[in-house]
Formats: C-alpha cells, sequence, structure tokens
C-alpha cells in the first residue's frame, strides 16, 4: 500500500495523514469547494476537488470519490469516520474498482448496520440485549401493544439510525402514538428507511464503549473500555479511560463481550461494541461501530497505541503485532469535543474564526481541523477541535485538561468553550458519579 486517499475533510483527514506520513504512505486529499482553503487540503500529498458544498455534492458523492481515487492511482481508501464510513456500498465499491477498504468487510457493516439484524446476532452469540419488540413494528398500534409488554418507559428507535436521530424516549401509549410518526418521519430524511422498533429504556444509565482490533488471521483484541455517558442530544462531549463507573470485574465481563460480538459478526479491523449499562452494573449490547470512533484518541493516549496504524497493518494483512496481555491502561486520559456552538441551546453557531490560539501543555494532545480565518460553515458538523489530556491519575488528567481548556481561545465565533469548562468543575463529574442524564440535569 503506498498511496491513501481520505474520504473524509477536517480534523481526522488530518488525523489520518499524520499516521500515513510516519507509516511511509502518500496521501491524497478530497475537497468540496467550501474545503479548498482548510489545513488537511495543504498537508496532504495531492488533493482533488471533488464538488460544491452541499455533502450529496461532494462527501457524500461516491462516484466523484471514486474518479478521484482512479486519477491519482490510490491503492486504498480510509473513510475516517461518519459521512460514507459505514456505507456497505461504498465499501463494496471500493472492492470492485480495485481499492483497499480500510474497514470490515461490507457484509458486516451491513448486518452492524441495521440494528435489529445486530441485536439478533448478539443474541444468538450470547451477548446481552436490551428487551425489545423483537422485530421492526408495524405501525403504532403494533408499538403500543409491544410497549405495554416490554413496561414504561421505552425507547422508539430507527433500525438504520444513528447520532441519536429516529430515537426518542416515551412514557405512555399517548406519548408514544404520537412520537412514532415523527421519529418515521425524522428516520426516513436522514437514512432513508423509516423502519422502527422499540426496546426497554435503561433509566440513569451509563454509555459505555469497547474498542476492538480484528486480524485477518482470527486475533480479536479488546482495547478496554471508554465511558461516554457526557452527551447532548444523544451525541457525545466528553470521553474518558478507564471508567470510573467500572469495578475490575465488570470491566473484564464487557470487555469479553465485545470480543464475543466481533467473532459473532466475522469482524475484521479496528471498531467499537457500545453498551448500556444500569445502575446495578448490568450491561447491554447497543451496536457496533465499523469505524474508527471520534473519540479514538482517548483510548491511544491510555494505551500508547496508534488505532489508525492497526487499521492499516490489518487492511494489509498482518497480524497484529500486540498481545491481549500487553494492553494496559498506562494512563487515564481524558478527552472534549470543542463545537462552534452556543452553549446554552447547543445550536449550531457558524461563522469566520478570527483568532486561533491553542494550548501548549504536556501530555495535552489536540487533534483539530482548522486555524485563524478559518471559515465554519453551515454545510457540516460544527467540531472544532478534540482536547485529550492524560494523567498517571484520573485527577492529574482533569487537572491538565481544564488548564487546557482555560489557555484555549478561539475568537469570532461562538464556541461551546465555557460549557466544557462548567463539566469539569462539576462536583459529580469530579466524584465520578456521572450517568447520561448529566448534560441535561445540569440545564434544569
Amino acid at each position: 500500500m503506498q498511496k491513501v486517499l481520505i474520504a473524509n475533510r477536517g480534523e481526522i483527514a488530518r488525523r489520518i495523514i499524520r499516521t500515513c506520513k510516519a507509516m511511509g504512505m502518500a496521501t491524497v486529499a478530497v475537497y468540496s469547494e467550501a474545503d479548498k482553503q482548510m489545513p488537511y487540503v495543504r498537508e496532504a500529498d495531492e488533493a482533488v476537488w471533488i464538488g460544491p458544498p452541499p455533502v450529496p455534492q461532494s462527501y457524500l458523492n461516491v462516484e466523484a470519490i471514486l474518479e478521484a481515487a482512479r486519477s491519482v492511482r490510490a491503492d486504498a481508501v480510509h473513510p475516517g469516520y461518519g459521512l460514507l464510513s459505514e456505507n456497505a456500498s461504498f465499501a463494496q465499491r471500493c472492492q470492485e474498482a480495485g481499492l483497499v477498504f480500510i474497514g470490515p468487510a461490507p457484509d458486516v457493516i451491513a448486518k452492524m448496520g441495521d440494528k435489529l439484524t445486530a441485536r439478533e446476532i448478539m443474541r444468538q452469540a450470547g451477548v446481552p440485549v436490551v428487551p425489545g419488540s423483537g422485530g421492526m413494528l408495524v405501525d403504532a398500534d403494533e408499538a403500543v401493544d409491544r410497549a405495554r409488554q416490554i413496561g414504561y418507559p421505552v425507547m422508539l428507535k430507527a433500525t438504520a439510525g444513528g447520532g441519536g436521530i429516529g430515537m426518542q424516549v416515551v412514557h405512555s401509549d399517548e406519548e408514544l402514538r404520537q412520537a412514532y410518526q415523527s421519529a418515521k418521519g425524522r428516520a426516513k430524511a436522514y437514512f432513508g428507511n423509516d423502519a422502527m422498533f422499540l426496546e426497554k429504556y435503561v433509566q440513569n444509565p451509563h454509555h459505555i464503549e469497547v474498542q476492538i482490533a480484528a486480524d485477518q488471521h482470527g486475533q480479536i483484541l479488546h482495547v478496554l473500555e471508554r465511558e461516554c455517558s457526557i452527551q447532548r442530544r444523544h451525541q457525545k462531549v466528553l470521553e474518558e479511560s478507564p471508567s470510573p463507573f467500572l469495578d475490575e470485574e465488570t470491566r473484564q465481563k464487557i470487555c469479553q463481550s465485545a470480543v464475543d460480538a466481533a467473532r459473532a459478526v466475522g469482524y475484521t479491523g479496528v471498531g467499537t461494541v457500545e453498551f448500556i449499562m444500569d445502575e446495578r452494573k448490568d450491561f447491554y449490547f447497543l451496536e457496533m461501530n465499523t469505524r474508527l470512533q471520534v473519540e479514538h484518541p482517548v483510548t491511544e493516549e491510555m494505551t500508547g497505541l496508534d488505532l489508525v496504524a492497526l487499521q492499516f497493518d490489518i487492511a494489509c494483512n498482518r497480524p497484529l503485532s500486540v498481545r491481549q496481555e500487553e494492553i494496559k491502561a498506562h494512563r487515564h486520559a481524558i478527552e472534549v469535543r470543542v463545537y462552534a456552538e452556543d452553549p446554552e441551546t447547543f445550536l449550531p453557531c457558524p461563522g469566520k474564526i478570527e483568532e486561533y490560539r491553542v494550548p501548549e501543555i504536556e501530555h495535552v494532545r489536540i487533534d483539530d481541523g482548522v486555524e485563524a480565518g478559518t471559515q465554519v460553515t453551515p454545510f457540516y458538523d460544527p467540531m472544532i477541535a478534540k482536547v485529550i489530556a492524560s494523567g498517571v491519575t484520573r485527577e492529574e488528567a482533569i487537572q491538565r485538561l481544564s488548564e487546557a481548556l482555560k489557555a484555549f481561545y478561539i475568537g469570532g465565533i461562538k464556541t461551546n468553550l465555557p460549557f466544557l469548562r462548567e463539566i469539569l468543575d462539576d462536583d459529580s463529574f469530579r466524584a465520578g458519579m456521572y450517568t447520561t442524564h448529566f448534560v441535561q440535569n445540569r440545564k434544569k
């Protein structure tokens, strides 16, 4: 593998470029008209324009991306996360074009992309799943019948969902009937699939995910867990590892379940198995993300591994060079996501970044995709940067991250930096006593 086209943009494109350079591989960036001045475009060895700013005409334009790969004679395509990263059809088209797709096989992506299929595979493999409707719902009447059997509250979910879209917690028959049609409409608009199902809603839950890596020689490793319970609008804001909620026995159980999940679906590559965990530390399978996660730097800073390098090693059919017993939590790591958004309403606030000063602190990593003068447009996700701090202890990591956020300055647009600083000063966060209700409880 000599030349990699990165079918993504912004900070994740820059992140992949760094590892490619370290591994001696040439890189190709793709960019829309809105991104032609972005740092990642300059940093790649080559760059190809793929269309106007709207995502369907550029970063989701499969034909344009495949043509870009052909024009530069790329060997492989790395999809990053989001966009086309979990699109089974795109993975298949890459293979048909003679390109190595940096990710699992298309059929695995398809199986895990359908929440009902994924649940059934996990159930048969003995991985705990949340009690649910057992299949796709026909209409609102059936939804009500199933909800009564499961017991309220329940979570209404889109089978093709992700990022919290098409999800809604309901507490009564009337609320479920009202939510059913609106959730179907959102799912249809975002995913082209309005199929819905129900799950028992786990109250006061923790969102725990386990990083896994599986090579093409049958070796499957877990790379420990991440606590991802601080979220707004069902999207993560802060992630840390190790989880302050888990004891060692529970950690071993949930990590083994993630390995079992990967084996059950024949997984190869780097991926994440997500679980919901209740107050008694009983956990249930949520979904498998068949790609790199936004929060992968937490695991990298904790273990010292390069997960992107592992992706390339696996794609090149190399056996994993690390053994399970060698994977340890050498440090505690915490990541926060800096967004161009109103810190009170969480609504996106596009605009021009007039000033941009990042902290330079030992054991603080900044993964960003912008610079002074960058225009944050309404076309794409408004994430500006990820700030990752690590320490020998959790307290040291928190203190380091707090210092970094105080020193981080972004002028010209609103950001969520004030909100992130408040999180780190919160007593319940400092004590490690928080659930997925952390943000909504603070906003009451």
